[in-house]
Formats: structure tokens, sequence, C-alpha cells
């Protein structure tokens, strides 16, 4: 889906609701209009998630994945099984890492920004990563699907990574303390 469709999507909903002038209308019918922009909101929203979740499973079929799925809808595959301590809440991790966008484009990494470390369950990195990162053991290489609802919603982080943008992580978990 290309960033036209998303930004119309996405402005879709203010236009609607910022077209409303009717100072002549009842309380009845503004209760009738405020249930209908609501019902037009989730159509939109719905439409949105239903196109990344289409984008998500072609994404998998092209790169011939076998992922597993957590009720939270985040996707991964361990692509090499470690032998070492699982992760658990509150201890360190230290990974090596490609971040890309569902598109292929890598925009952070560990070459080129250094390997990340984080305190698992404290927040600071992508609800989907430390999801998955508690399902991995030291020596794991992963591939990582994080739908825009458990990385960076509808924001991005302001950098590079879009708006309601998939971003598919490729890691070697390295460390653990």
């Amino acid at each position: 889906m290309g960033k036209i469709s998303i930004y119309i999507m996405i402005l879709l909903p203010v236009m609607l609701i910022g077209c409303d002038n009717t100072d002549s209308v009842t309380d009845n019918n503004r209760k009738g209009k405020k249930g209908s922009k609501k019902e037009s909101l989730v159509k939109v929203n719905r439409y949105m998630v239903n196109t990344e979740t289409k984008e998500i499973e072609n994404y998998i079929a092209r790169h011939e994945l076998d992922v597993t799925e957590t009720g939270s809808g985040l996707k991964y595959q361990i692509i090499r099984h470690g032998t070492g301590e699982k992760a658990t809440r509150g201890k360190t991790v230290t990974l090596n890492y490609k971040l890309k966008l569902i598109t292929g484009d890598i925009i952070y990494s560990s070459e080129k920004d250094g390997p990340k470390v984080f305190k698992v369950g404290h927040g600071g990195v992508e609800t989907g990563l430390e999801e998955a990162i508690l399902n991995m053991r030291v020596g794991d290489e992963a591939i990582i699907i994080i739908p825009s609802h458990l990385g960076h919603g509808l924001l991005g982080d302001r950098k590079k990574i879009p708006q309601r943008s998939t971003i598919i992580y490729e890691i070697e978990f390295t460390n653990i303390n």
C-alpha cells in the first residue's frame, strides 16, 4: 500500500469530523451523527488493520517463513537455536540486529548504531521486541515481525520509521546479564 493511500486513510476521518457545520441540527440528530462518525472511524481502522495483516502475510509467503504467532499478533521464527540462558524480565539483554521496514529497507542496525542493549520489562524498546525476547535464549537468531500496534504505532518513531509501520527485526541474541 502506497504512502498516499496511508495518508488518505488517516486524513479521511479527520476530514469527516472537521466538516460538521450543522448548528441547527437537533440533539437527537447530533447523537446519530456522532454514532455514524464513530462507525466510520471503526471502518477505516478495520480497513487499515486488514491491509497491514495482508502485507504481513504476503511478506511471510514471499520469504517462505514458518512463523510462530503470539496472542498479541507478534510473529517470529527462530532461525538458529542457541543453548544459552533464557530471557526473563529484569535481565539486561544484548542483541545484534537489523531493523527493516516491511518493504525491506534497513533503517537501523547494530553495524551502524551499535548493539541494542535493554532491560527486559522496563520499556524503552518496542513491545513486540520485548515479547519476542521473552521467548528466546542466548545464541538464538530470529526474524521478528512486529505489527504497528506492537511497534511504533500511529506516529512512527518520528525519525526513520513512518507512522503505522510494520517492522521486521533480524536479531542475534548475544548476551544476558
